[in-house]
């Protein structure tokens, strides 16, 4: 066997608490990769609800890779929800018209952080909130109601509020091997096959099965 298909939106029988998140967005602006699961008992296929403030006009994309690991109550904020600070109020008078929208900002007045991008083999805790236009490197560990403001390493841990590094994962040279090695863009047949070295410590001993075909 090649483990569970990646467009079953269930992959456990009878456990509809965890959702294969690819099968169930219908948002075109987020990309989400094969293996990605959202765990929550209560609502697991609408994970979209929790990418907030996310208008079409404004054209940011949430991308979130593969293999990624997301609790319960996971949400990101998105550019839609920042208001102009440059003046003296930051209300936004003019989305209720009925002579406000003379108010409206120009074009460039909004800020805005560009698209908000999850790498793979991310974990991600309970309650964990990213704001705008945050990079999260693969294999980063994101802990329980952490506020994400700011950019994290691949394979660091981070947590709090805002969120600040805890500790690396590995050493950096094998940080830039894992990032080499980049097992989640194997064939699923390989990774079922080295599934062993993937998930222990040896990164010699993965780099040795990266190199089988």
């Amino acid at each position: 066997m090649n483990g569970p298909d990646p467009c079953t939106p269930h992959p456990l029988n009878g456990f509809a608490q965890v959702c294969f998140i690819k099968n169930t967005i219908r948002n075109p602006n987020i990309l989400v990769g094969d293996f990605t699961y959202y765990d929550d008992p209560e609502d697991a296929e609408g994970f979209e609800r929790n990418v907030l403030y996310h208008f079409p006009f404004i054209g940011d994309r949430l991308i979130i890779g593969k293999f990624c690991a997301l609790a319960r109550g996971v949400k990101f904020i998105m550019n839609g929800a920042n208001h102009k600070m440059s003046g003296i109020s930051t209300y936004p008078f003019y989305i209720f018209g009925n002579g406000w929208e003379v108010a409206a900002p120009q074009s460039g007045e909004l800020p805005f952080k560009g698209d908000t991008v999850i790498g793979n083999d991310v974990w991600m805790g309970f309650e964990s909130l990213v704001m705008p236009g945050v990079k999260i490197g693969n294999g980063a560990i994101i802990s329980t109601r952490s506020v994400v403001v700011a950019d994290v390493p691949a394979y660091a841990i981070v947590g709090g509020n805002p969120a600040k590094i805890i500790r690396m994962r590995f050493p950096d040279e094998t940080i830039k091997a894992l990032e080499e090695i980049a097992w989640w863009d194997w064939p699923v047949g390989k990774i079922t096959r080295c599934l062993a070295q993937i998930v222990a410590g040896d990164v010699s001993a993965l780099r040795a099965c990266a190199d089988v075909e």
